[in-house]
């Protein structure tokens, strides 16, 4: 079946299981006739299985080792509960300090927060946070926009350079040579500019990210 069925079935956007594909964890077949990915069965239960786990915290990278029979599924969910005890008592020593702050009657413009730095540093070394960590859009989209500035000068510059030439040579009345040649260079450029604002909508969108939410 192709992937718009798989999509449909599975609950995973495109986006999501070609990610899971680049990383190995399946193996569609192709169709010889257009190259299109064809999933079969073992394809579909593999990636409930890969979203049923993900859903549990497992990693990409341990489920690369369950999918090569490096790691068994047991001490792979042993070691999830043991993360999961730790960020339990992480998150009850943040309940402490809420705890105490209340019973300490503090209000907000005189909090003695010196007395709490430490706690929080600890945490905050553990890669522990209580903040929602936001991917950075207009430094994402910036990014986007200047490589593809890049590329695309790389493109349009002879472009324009043969333009101006055709012009001097024959006018613009004339399709000559040098206009092959713009024209030839223009159609990397307007491709770049598509990908660009596909780019830019997967940003907005958050479609980039979808993986790390499966």
């Amino acid at each position: 079946m192709f992937i718009n069925e798989v999509e449909n079935i599975v609950k995973l956007s495109k986006k999501a299981i070609r990610y899971y594909e680049q990383e190995g964890l399946i193996r569609p077949e192709r169709n010889d006739n257009n190259d299109y990915r064809l999933y079969n069965d073992e394809d579909i239960n593999k990636l409930k299985i890969i979203k049923f786990l993900r859903e549990l915290g497992v990693s990409i990278s341990e489920l690369k080792k369950l999918n090569n029979h490096e790691l068994d599924l047991k001490d792979c969910l042993m070691k999830r509960i043991e993360n999961i005890e730790e960020e339990e008592e992480k998150y009850q020593k943040v309940k402490n300090m809420c705890l105490e702050i209340i019973e300490s009657n503090e209000v907000y413009e005189n909090i003695d927060i010196t007395k709490y730095f430490q706690n929080i540093n600890i945490l905050n070394k553990e890669g522990f946070t209580m903040r929602e960590i936001k991917s950075n859009k207009k430094k994402k989209i910036f990014g986007a926009v200047l490589s593809s500035l890049v590329f695309g000068l790389l493109f349009l510059i002879p472009a324009i350079f043969f333009l101006v030439n055709g012009y001097i040579e024959y006018s613009f009345h004339v399709f000559n040579i040098f206009n092959l040649f713009a024209l030839i260079l223009l159609i990397p450029t307007i491709a770049i500019i598509i990908n660009l604002i596909k780019r830019i909508e997967e940003i907005n969108g958050g479609e980039e990210d979808e993986a790390s939410k499966y």
